[in-house]
């Protein structure tokens, strides 16, 4: 068994920020300066992503990684809390916005965007260090790539999903727990599976899953393991109604990740290039890995074909090229806007972008 690790009470920050939260005899001084000395990534940053990082930052969290593919639209501002009419106007994404927000919330919190969609080439190192990771995201693809890179790594994570007035949750403990697929073998279709822009979401289902996974993962890093709920909770804001599921005290045995370490989602066999964004009539096309876009560059090659001559800053650029709208991030990856199909989105890709 590895040694407690000691920590010295005279090297964190100013605690009074957190005196209360101190105050709360569970975490006390030891947990509060365990929690200053942590590490989260948090993968996703609209309605879930948001409140859990206001959350980790205001508790103390010492250092969170915030991994986001996506920019703000007016639509997000009912229930991701970071963000305001200033950051849309800014055109940023969501991981800088939220950077920026986060830095004059609490200054003691070292905060890192990343402005990149995780895949099975870089999930690893944007996880690399973490103590836990929390589940922001609104898919399963990437739900069970995460869960791959826990799993492989022993890195606990906390799924959340929630849409409409329903939220669940559940934490991983790898080698404790059953993992993700362990619960759900495989991933829902589309089509049964409804999205916040298919069905709307009330901002307070949101701010409850995260309430939890935040307060899971705080039990986590702050020393308190045998505080970890294990089970799978269901609730519904608007009926009053909440559900407990055991789901089992280990991994399964059958389970192709944690039972036989096949890890389909981060060797990239379950990947796709292309992603359909439900409700928003949009398809997110990713290049190859390593790809790097110069922004300035591709807004001259462009301003010939666009109906107004591009718009970009140092994170992304956007184009409209009837009946499309195209925003390329400067890792490469574009969103397109006017298509659900992502055939024609890898071609516009190609003939505008490169291949």
């Amino acid at each position: 068994m590895d040694a407690e690790p000691v920590y010295k009470m005279d090297a964190a920050p100013d605690l009074e920020r957190y005196s209360r939260q101190i105050l709360f005899e569970p975490i006390g001084e030891l947990g509060q300066r365990r929690l200053l000395a942590s590490r989260a990534t948090l993968i996703g940053c609209g309605a879930l992503g948001s409140n859990i990082a206001n959350l980790l930052v205001r508790a103390g969290i010492g250092h969170l990684r915030i991994v986001d593919r996506d920019y703000l639209e007016r639509s997000n501002l009912q229930r991701q809390v970071l963000f305001d009419e200033d950051d849309l106007a800014a055109d940023l994404p969501k991981a800088e916005a939220a950077r920026r927000k986060l830095a004059r919330i609490n200054p003691q919190v070292r905060v890192e965007a990343v402005v990149e969609d995780a895949a099975p080439w870089n999930v690893e190192r944007l996880v690399a260090g973490a103590d836990v990771i929390l589940d922001g995201t609104d898919n399963f693809e990437t739900r069970f790539l995460i869960n791959d890179v826990a799993i492989k790594h022993r890195l606990p994570w906390i799924y959340g999903a929630c849409v409409g007035s329903v939220g669940l949750s559940l934490t991983i403990l790898p080698g404790e727990t059953p993992c993700l697929r362990c619960v759900f073998e495989q991933a829902p279709p589309p089509e049964m599976n409804p999205t916040c822009e298919t069905v709307g979401i009330l901002a307070t289902a949101a701010a409850t899953v995260a309430a939890r996974q935040v307060t899971e993962a705080i039990k986590i890093v702050a020393g308190r393991r045998e505080a970890v709920d294990r089970r799978l909770v269901q609730f519904d804001v608007w009926s009053g109604r909440t559900a407990y599921v055991n789901v089992g005290g280990g991994a399964r045995a059958d389970c192709p990740c944690c039972g036989q370490g096949e890890f389909e989602y981060l060797s990239g066999q379950r990947s796709s290039r292309t992603a359909v964004l439900c409700g928003r009539n949009a398809v997110q096309v990713r290049p190859p890995a390593g790809t790097r876009t110069d922004l300035p560059g591709l807004a001259d090659r462009l301003r010939p074909v666009t109906a107004e001559p591009p718009v970009y800053n140092e994170f992304l650029l956007r184009a409209r090229i009837a009946p499309y709208v195209i925003t390329v991030f400067a890792d490469g990856r574009a969103i397109i806007h006017g298509t659900h199909r992502p055939e024609e989105a890898r071609s516009i890709y190609a003939r505008y972008i490169g291949s």
